[in-house]
């Protein structure tokens, strides 16, 4: 007995059709307004990646992690090291990401391991503990073997580059010549819908429902059966593989790596996006990285001119202006929207059930 074929009604074929064409020239539109919105559209694409990867620990798992930043961490270092002078390594695109994966999925079963047992605030403790950890040690490793050049970070490091093709460089495909941050735009985003089919594919197989029994109830989920220890590890290793895939990208588009680029605040960010889209929905969390990674930069363009324009010569902070209107914003979608802006249906009914019980 065969399957029977996914059949696309044809506004589902038009929208598709219409977004892939949205996609296809919005780094060209961008462009317009200025190189800088292009390299903004291409941060945002990383913290899709690092957002959707801290989903399945948090979203899904409902494990919290404050130290996601450090598999980041990882992944970047990771390319740094094989990608670049510092030890003569030049390895190839191909090679260096999946080593990248492991390495950071191998971070991500180290922090696992240990926690099994921890729960709620006491595990958010031990993951913060391990971010800060890999920060410092990446801050140390100077000596007596200079593994990581320490503060001072490491430079020169490799772009992209498949066969010929080499993103250092403009390139011309097709008569459009791309210059600038639009040649690593169509990369990122090819790296982006490959980690949304994952995790679309893992939410609704049976590893992903074992996920939202653990979150839900780990004591029941383990008496119906459920490996909870694997599963908990398993949740671990795949966020933080997508982290360190998100943290290649960021060493090869860079070209420099340093642990200040690494803290908390990063951490806090990422979770952020996740809370603020709606944790468990993989589009409200995608929703939730585009806002947060473009709002400041749009409140950075818009607070400066008015600024000027209102009180002229008298000097303020910007950036205090700016994050108290992006801390503002936050706040008030916490209080009108506390499952997110886009949250998924299961995440509503198990607000819903505690709002009830506890009325």
């Amino acid at each position: 007995m065969t399957a029977n074929p996914i059949r696309w009604a044809p506004r589902q074929i038009a929208a598709i059709v219409l977004i892939g064409a949205v996609l296809a020239v919005l780094p060209f539109v961008l462009g317009l307004a200025g190189q800088g919105w292009v390299r903004i559209l291409n941060f945002a694409l990383l913290y899709v990646m690092l957002a959707v990867g801290l989903n399945i620990v948090v979203g899904f798992a409902g494990l919290l992690d404050l130290g996601y930043i450090a598999f980041y961490a990882v992944g970047a270092y990771t390319w740094a090291l094989l990608a670049s002078p510092h030890f003569g390594l030049h390895l190839p695109f191909w090679a260096i990401l999946p080593i990248g994966l492991a390495v950071a999925a191998l971070f991500g079963v180290m922090l696992g391991a240990p926690t099994l047992k921890l729960r709620g605030d006491y595990l958010a403790i031990v993951t913060l503990g391990f971010g800060e950890i890999i920060r410092i040690f990446l801050n140390n490793l100077n000596a007596p073997v200079n593994i990581t050049n320490g503060p001072q970070g490491i430079n020169r490091i490799d772009p992209f580059m498949i066969g010929e093709f080499t993103f250092s460089r403009a390139q011309t495909i097709l008569g459009i010549r791309f210059t600038g941050p639009e040649k690593y735009y169509y990369l990122l985003l090819a790296m982006v819908l490959l980690i949304l089919l994952v995790c679309v594919r893992l939410q609704n197989s049976r590893i992903g429902r074992a996920w939202e029994a653990i979150r839900e109830d780990e004591i029941a989920a383990k008496a119906m059966g459920i490996n909870t220890r694997n599963v908990k590890l398993l949740a671990f290793a795949m966020g933080a593989s997508f982290g360190g895939v998100a943290g290649s990208m960021f060493a090869a588009m860079q070209g420099f790596v340093s642990p200040e680029s690494f803290s908390l605040t990063e951490s806090i960010s990422i979770l952020c996006m996740v809370v603020l889209g709606g944790m468990g929905n993989i589009p409200g969390v995608i929703l939730g990285a585009l806002i947060l990674a473009a709002l400041p930069e749009f409140l950075r363009a818009v607070v400066e001119p008015a600024q000027r324009m209102l009180f002229g010569d008298v000097v303020l902070d910007p950036e205090g202006i700016r994050m108290l209107l992006f801390g503002l914003a936050m706040v008030l979608v916490m209080l009108f929207r506390p499952a997110g802006l886009w949250p998924s249906a299961v995440r509503r009914r198990e607000l819903a059930s505690r709002e009830g019980g506890a009325a």
